[in-house]
């Protein structure tokens, strides 16, 4: 089956085409730092035969959390507990990747007033954020390049940048959420000066495997639809080696959903020459391998299976590629 066949992102040798897709689990100690939770998480997962687990939602200054309990990077502090976790996965044979965040207007931290490129909040249970001025714009980007160089010195194998589900980056990249009208807003091209200014800045410490996370519909007449992701993704493409393929999350609206919803986006997106990663519902290994058949996407991301099964990668070595478990697991 292709879905055990090993794959190279940018040099990186990942064992399987089975990906982890990055899963806000809100246990991080108060202050963004690793929990116990996370170190049995996480390695779980990878002795389940993951072959690539990308880290939740990571955020790159406090103010960038969803809520006050999500993992952060915004100090030096940080990189012990991140360290310790991306050397426990490496242990269980797992690849560790993580998803550098801002959340922007869908913040609901406790500590810092929210920020977003307009003063437009998501719903009124948000509060109203503040419109962030050109030199705020470029503290951020300064903050998701020192992420990264935080991120390289943990160990990490890639680095996620999170550009989709309403969050900050996604809140530049849409005209449903942007309304400026200076070098941040207007054409498409000004809206994607963000993310453009953040992948080069990270690109200047970090030389491995790097991709974005991206809402490929927002399901709006307002926003994104597939044809405007795929002029983003021209303007970026020189810069990332894959794009993680999602949708959804710029308003409060939600899509009919069924399994494999976002492999359409994916096979589009992946015609533009580079690696996806696909998925969306995706509840078996069955299910993934005749999206990599029909050349879907390149890898598959699972979600919520995972969460009570993290065992699915063996559960089908057991039948399809028994030489596959680990040693350990054989009389499973």
């Amino acid at each position: 089956m292709k879905i055990f066949t090993p794959i190279i992102i940018n040099g990186l040798a990942v064992k399987n085409r089975t990906v982890m897709a990055p899963m806000c689990m809100y246990s991080a100690q108060e202050d963004g730092f690793v929990s116990q939770f996370h170190r049995v998480h996480y390695p779980t997962r990878a002795y389940g035969g993951i072959g690539l687990i990308i880290q939740e939602a990571t955020a790159i200054e406090p103010r960038g959390r969803i809520t006050d309990h999500d993992l952060g990077i915004w100090s030096d502090e940080h990189g012990l507990g991140l360290k310790e976790l991306v050397s426990m996965v490496h242990m269980a044979g797992g690849k560790m990747a993580i998803q550098l965040a801002h959340a922007g207007r869908k913040s609901r931290n406790t500590f810092e007033p929210i920020v977003s490129s307009c003063n437009q909040r998501f719903n009124d249970k948000y509060d109203i954020p503040k419109q962030l001025s050109i030199s705020e714009i470029k503290d951020i980007v300064a903050a998701f390049k020192q992420g990264a160089k935080r991120a390289k010195e943990a160990g990490y194998d890639g680095i996620e940048i999170h550009g989709a589900h309403g969050y900050l980056i996604n809140q530049f990249l849409s005209p449903f959420t942007n309304k400026r009208d200076d070098e941040y807003g207007g054409s498409l091209e000004k809206r994607t000066r963000f993310l453009l200014e953040i992948l080069t800045a990270v690109r200047e410490v970090w030389r491995g495997p790097l991709w974005v996370r991206l809402s490929a519909d927002e399901y709006i007449e307002q926003g994104h639809r597939l044809e405007d992701t795929l002029k983003v993704i021209d303007l970026i493409k020189h810069l990332i080696d894959a794009v993680n393929v999602s949708s959804g999350g710029i308003s409060p609206s939600v899509p009919k959903v069924f399994p494999g919803y976002q492999l359409a986006f994916s096979a589009a997106i992946r015609e533009k020459g580079l690696l996806t990663f696909g998925g969306g519902l995706i509840n078996s290994i069955e299910e993934a391998e005749q999206a990599l058949a029909k050349e879907k996407a390149d890898l598959i991301y699972f979600g919520r299976p995972l969460l009570l099964r993290p065992f699915i990668v063996l559960e089908a070595a057991k039948t399809y590629a028994p030489e596959l478990v680990i040693p350990q697991y054989e009389r499973g």
